[in-house]
């Protein structure tokens, strides 16, 4: 059976993750092409993330950096603070929330396109950070226990993502008592026409 979600239309989950991870997979692979969305590190700059922080993520990370604004605009992680970076990229996220969060601290990056993981974990191998993994995952089925976090952070993910309410229920179950959730997403204020929301384009741009 055609694994397929009802968002207004039936969408083919599966054909939409493949285009997903396709698209994804050549902002890793070719950074320096021309996207629909804005990448690369003076981007991230342009949002606002903290310049201290972001000169030292090496530029084989930030030049694919492919975020929708600053999570970190909500609040600065605090030292010692668990955090999952919930569709991580090539890891320009991560590697500033593991310098904010410091060696006391743990960040777990997860992303379901490998040819960002392999970025990221290069650029932690390069800032020499021992704080901070990335795992291969969908955010729909977290692979960790119960209130493993104390902050999940994410920067463009969930409005690619069709079913919401299963993934917050993860990101909730995850979460600690007393946890938080910063995101930087898009969010629309009119319908979308039934074209535009069969037009995988649209949903993986």
């Amino acid at each position: 059976m055609e694994d397929t979600m009802a968002v207004g239309v039936d969408i083919d989950v599966e054909l939409l993750k493949h285009e997903i991870k396709t698209t994804y997979a050549r902002v890793s692979d070719n950074p320096g092409e021309d996207f629909v969305f804005p990448t690369g590190r003076a981007w991230a700059a342009d949002l606002g993330y903290p310049p201290d922080l972001l000169a030292n993520v090496p530029e084989s990370a930030a030049e694919s950096f492919a975020g929708v604004a600053n999570p970190f605009a909500l609040g600065r992680l605090q030292p010692g603070e668990r955090v999952l970076d919930l569709g991580s990229g090539a890891g320009t996220d991560s590697l500033i929330a593991a310098q904010m969060v410091g060696p006391a601290g743990r960040v777990t990056g997860i992303d379901m396109t490998p040819q960002m993981l392999s970025k990221a974990r290069a650029g932690a191998a390069a800032m020499r950070s021992t704080n901070v993994e990335f795992l291969l995952g969908e955010a729909e089925a977290l692979p960790f226990e119960s209130e493993a976090f104390d902050v999940v952070i994410s920067n463009g993910v969930i409005d690619l993502l069709p079913d919401k309410d299963i993934v917050f229920a993860e990101l909730h179950r995850v979460l600690a008592s007393g946890g938080r959730i910063q995101v930087a997403d898009v969010t629309i204020q009119r319908p979308v026409r039934e074209d535009g929301r069969r037009n995988i384009d649209l949903w993986t741009g």
